[in-house]
């Protein structure tokens, strides 16, 4: 059942019980999750975890749905080796443990990624897609990462990035309507700042009713009411990669 009535949010939603198509590997100094389509692709996606980290199935899940669509996906572990949060975690904690484990400080592991994915994979238009922590970080490397063609920040965490709006590539941004750790004022004022100051294409969308984590922390067959949006967000999400790789 979902845990819709714990406190925080991100304890929303479902540990989904998923092995994954893709292999572990090593790439550099990190671990990685890896999955290849049938059929060679110059085409690839980095998956960004949120904080219960890189083998969270959820994440392998979206990752594989990805491949299923002619990608090759690569979650990497961007806690390099740093232990993900537990739900069993006190959560007066959480903010002393996210600040070791900063969204903003991703570079170095990205430019491993992108060799690997360049020299081993033969990807030649790279895009990046990243869930709450990872969503944060997802808007860092569109800021500032000249080598990446796009992005999808999927509930990204604006507080962090909230005076940087000058995108180097298209992005779109995915919110839930109910969403308490990013409220919708937050939402309103990114959609204002990248008017001002965003000179290549984005969009940022809201989904009625939806709560954080909706794309990949909530069973489609959970509730009924939620399942075309979980379906649209991740139908929209790949578009976007479509779109621009």
């Amino acid at each position: 059942m979902a845990n819709e009535s714990r406190p925080c949010p991100c304890d929303i939603g479902d540990r989904f019980d998923y092995g994954g198509r893709g292999q572990e590997v090593q790439v550099g100094h990190i671990k990685a999750y890896v999955c290849k389509p049938s059929a060679s692709t110059d085409r690839a996606v980095i998956v960004i975890h949120d904080i219960f980290g890189w083998q969270l199935p959820n994440t392998r899940y979206i990752a594989d749905m990805l491949t299923a669509n002619g990608y090759t996906a690569i979650c990497p572990d961007f806690f390099v080796g740093q232990e993900a949060w537990k739900p069993s975690n006190d959560w007066a904690t959480f903010n002393d443990w996210v600040k070791t484990r900063d969204a903003g400080k991703t570079d170095k592991e990205v430019d491993v990624v992108l060799k690997y994915l360049k020299d081993q994979c033969g990807a030649k238009k790279i895009g990046v897609i990243g869930f709450c922590w990872g969503g944060a970080a997802v808007q860092h490397l569109m800021l500032k990462n000249p080598h990446l063609q796009t992005g999808v920040s999927l509930y990204g965490v604006i507080s962090r990035f909230e005076d940087k709006h000058s995108l180097l590539h298209p992005t779109f941004f995915i919110f839930g309507e109910k969403d308490d750790i990013i409220p919708l004022e937050q939402v309103t004022l990114l959609e204002q700042k990248l008017k001002q100051n965003c000179k290549v294409d984005y969009e940022v969308k809201i989904y009625p009713g939806q709560t954080h984590g909706f794309v990949h922390r909530k069973r489609e067959d959970i509730n009924p009411q939620d399942k075309p949006y979980i379906e649209e967000g991740r139908k929209d999400m790949i578009n976007w990669l479509n779109k621009y790789l």
